[in-house]
Parts: structure tokens; C-alpha cells; sequence
């Protein structure tokens, strides 16, 4: 068996997987009118299929090992842990009625017309805190649905404020892995990159914030709010703390788990059976969005190996003309390999080396390139239907993410600021 981790020449047949994905999932859906129609494990196993095929050079075991190798990533399978302790940790909770106490506690506490703009910027400042979007997600997403069955909102609209609250706080955290890429790839200071990120970002923050406060007005008058034992709101409560204190997600995760054991045996409410069965259907639950991280992993591991990102790199790079210019194929770059590798941090470890060429020769500030390759990549991550953050928003609320991609207010705003900070040449100081 062949050694075969080294990609091919650049080659734009390498990236037809994706157009193939696309086409499966998006035109098969688009066709049905339903967006459950066509499962997103159904498309990516006939994209994978086809990066198969397309693979020339190699006998057809060393093509399947290839793809293994993708699946196996150490960033995949990481991710597959955190699927799997949070698919546990979502049904121990709502066995035990965590979720419904902590809902009613918040609705106690908030008048309705502040309950969206509160979700929003608790979404912010947990992303923030702990520099993860998937953390985020994991923390506040079975409370959103909370909220939204007690007040008649749509499920997607405020699952989608607490993904896009999620990749305000990746984008800026100090933590956060995209930010480490961007400034170590580009040779600048994680605070100066925080300053030129935040004139970018802020603007969009508050204008997402102004809309979910116009929205607020219209809501109904609080429901009733029904008694829940106070001890219930534990497990949430040190998920969040535990997360705002920086410690691992899948320690994070953990300690939710065992605070939700500890409270069967001491409250009751439910069998010890019971919640560890609401544990396995938890898990179970995760399945399909396992299932989806392993094809993704495999086929994008084939479109890097056949030279679809090489392609990518070589091709965009050929005719800048100017800073503006530069900075708008930088832009390019870090979107177009995050849409092949569906991962934010990765695609900027993949396009930093070429960005900070352009960089060099265009005499742009490091500073600027950092933000665009952190804020142009999370845009991407956040409102692809296939990134780990909407698919695992969708697997634990049983939504498309089709269907939260249309309500994702700030991560476009923040999209659209990007692009006009580019071409506007703002800010100033760092243009």
C-alpha cells in the first residue's frame, strides 16, 4: 500500500466534489420544496462517491484509505466527541427538566420585549468568553427553543441568533483558534488585530442588536410561567460558568452530565434508568450529524489530495492589481478554502502563507490581513449548511439548516461590513 497524503498538481477537476454536493443537496431540495427531502448524509455520500471516482493514480483501496485519512483528522474527530458528550448532555437535561427551569427562570426575569436582544448578547458574550462558536451553540440553543415554544416564535429564527451571537465572539476572542491563526500567520499582535476586527464587527453587532429589539415589541405579554424546583437550573448554570471560565468544552460538557446525575438522585422527577436512557437517545440523536462530519472530512480530504485548493490558491493569486485588489483576493482565498474545508481555522492556516506574501508585496498592514482572513472565514463557517455550528444547531433541534441559514441577521451584516471596509478603505488608520 502506497504512501498517499501528498497532494497532486493544482487542478480545478479537484474541487467538482463540492459543486457536486451542492448541486445534490441545494437543486434536489430547491426541486421538492422541502428541504427534508434530500438528507445532507444522502448528498455527501454520492459528493464522496464521485471524489472517489475522480481520483486518479491510485488503486481503489489507497483512494478509500485517502478518504480515511480525512475522516480521521484530529479536528474531526474531535468534534465528533464534542457531538456526541453534547447529544448526552441535551437529553440528560431536558430529562430532568433543567431546560424548562432554566426557561422559566429567564421568562421571570426578562419582560418579552427584551427576551431576543438578552439572547443575542448572552450569545455574544459567551463566544466571546470562551472563543468557541460550537461551545456557544451547545450552551444556549436547547434554552432558545425554550423560549421560543413558550412565546410562539419560529425555532429557526432564534436558533439562528444564537449561532450568529456564536461567531461574534470567535471572530474577536482572544482564545478563539481562528484568532491565533490569523495573527501567527500574519505576524501581528492578537490585541491590534482585536481593534481593527472590532471597528468592523461592532457596527454590525448593533445593528443586528437594534433589529431583534424592534422585533421584541411585537411580542406577546408573558405567559405563565409554571413552578420549577430552583435546584433544576444547576447543570445550565455551571455549564455556563464553566464555560465563561475558559475550561475545555468537553470538560464543560462533563461536568452538565454528572450535575444532571447528581440532581436525579438527590430531586428525583425521574428513574436513574430513565436518565441514563435519555443519555443513550441523546447520543443516538447525534447519528446522523456524525455520520455527515465523517463523509465531509473524507471528501474534502480528496478535493485537497486531487488539487482542488492549490488550484484555488494558484488561480486567484495571479492577477491582483493594487492594495484594494489584494486585500479583496485575500478575502477570496480564505472564503473560498473555507467553503472547501468547511473549517475556519484550517482554511486560514491553509491560505496564510499566500495571504501574507500578498500582504508583503502590497504593503498592506498585518494587522488588516488578519482581520480579513478571521472575519471573511467566519462569515463563510456560519451560514455554510454543511460547517459543524449549523449542523450540529440542527441536530440538536431537529431543524434544516436551510431552514436557519435565511435568519442569520448578524453573521450577513457582518459579511456586508467586511466587504465595505475593504472597499471603503476602512478604517483609515489600518489602510
Amino acid at each position: 500500500m502506497q504512501e498517499t497524503s501528498t497532494s497532486k498538481r493544482p487542478s480545478w477537476i479537484g474541487l467538482t466534489p463540492l459543486l457536486v454536493f451542492l448541486l445534490v443537496y441545494l437543486v434536489a431540495s430547491v426541486a421538492s420544496g422541502d428541504f427534508y427531502k434530500m438528507p445532507i448524509a444522502v448528498a455527501f455520500l454520492v459528493a464522496s462517491g464521485y471524489a472517489l471516482a475522480i481520483t486518479r493514480g491510485l488503486k481503489l483501496e489507497d483512494r478509500v484509505l485517502q478518504f480515511s485519512r480525512g475522516a480521521a483528522d484530529t479536528n474531526i474527530l474531535l468534534m465528533i466527541w464534542i457531538f456526541i458528550l453534547a447529544g448526552a448532555f441535551a437529553g440528560g437535561a431536558r430529562s430532568v427538566g433543567a431546560v424548562d427551569a432554566t426557561v422559566d427562570v429567564i421568562l421571570s426575569v426578562l419582560p418579552p420585549s427584551l427576551l431576543l436582544p438578552g439572547l443575542f448578547l448572552a450569545s455574544c458574550f459567551i463566544s466571546l468568553s470562551i472563543g468557541t462558536s460550537v461551545g456557544t451553540i451547545v450552551a444556549l440553543v436547547s434554552i432558545a427553543l425554550g423560549l421560543a415554544g413558550n412565546l410562539g416564535l419560529s425555532h429557526a429564527h432564534v436558533v439562528a441568533i444564537v449561532a450568529s451571537g456564536a461567531f461574534f465572539g470567535d471572530n474577536l476572542s482572544f482564545i478563539s483558534d481562528t484568532t491565533i491563526a490569523a495573527t501567527r500567520t500574519q505576524g501581528c499582535g492578537m490585541r491590534d488585530k482585536f481593534r481593527v476586527n472590532f471597528c468592523i464587527v461592532f457596527p454590525a453587532a448593533l445593528i443586528a442588536l437594534a433589529i431583534y429589539l424592534f422585533q421584541g415589541l411585537n411580542l406577546p405579554a408573558k405567559p405563565h410561567v409554571s413552578e420549577q424546583s430552583p435546584w433544576l437550573i444547576i447543570p445550565y448554570f455551571l455549564v455556563l460558568i464553566a464555560a465563561i471560565g475558559g475550561i475545555n468544552v468537553l470538560l464543560v460538557l462533563a461536568i452538565g452530565i454528572v450535575s444532571c446525575g447528581i440532581l436525579v438522585l438527590c430531586v428525583g422527577g425521574i428513574s436513574i434508568w430513565d436518565w441514563v436512557s435519555s443519555l443513550g437517545e441523546g447520543i443516538g440523536g447525534m447519528g446522523e450529524l456524525i455520520t455527515v462530519t465523517l463523509l465531509a472530512g473524507g471528501m474534502l480530504e480528496l478535493i485537497r489530495y486531487n488539487g482542488g485548493i492549490d488550484y484555488l490558491l494558484s488561480r486567484l493569486t495571479r492577477h491582483i492589481s493594487g492594495k484594494r485588489g489584494a486585500e479583496l483576493t485575500i478575502a477570496a482565498l480564505v472564503s473560498l478554502a473555507n467553503l472547501c474545508t468547511a473549517n475556519n481555522t484550517i482554511a486560514i492556516l491553509t491560505t496564510g502563507k499566500v495571504a501574507r506574501e500578498i500582504t508583503e508585496q502590497y504593503k498592506i498592514d498585518p494587522r488588516k490581513s488578519a482581520s480579513i482572513l478571521d472575519t471573511f472565514s467566519c462569515f463563510i463557517q456560519g451560514v455554510i449548511p454543511y460547517g459543524a455550528q449549523l449542523l450540529l444547531a440542527s441536530s440538536l433541534t431537529g431543524l434544516s439548516p436551510i431552514e436557519i441559514i435565511p435568519h442569520l441577521y448578524y453573521t450577513f451584516i457582518m459579511g456586508a461590513m467586511a466587504l465595505l471596509a475593504i472597499l471603503l478603505r476602512y478604517p483609515r488608520k489600518y489602510s
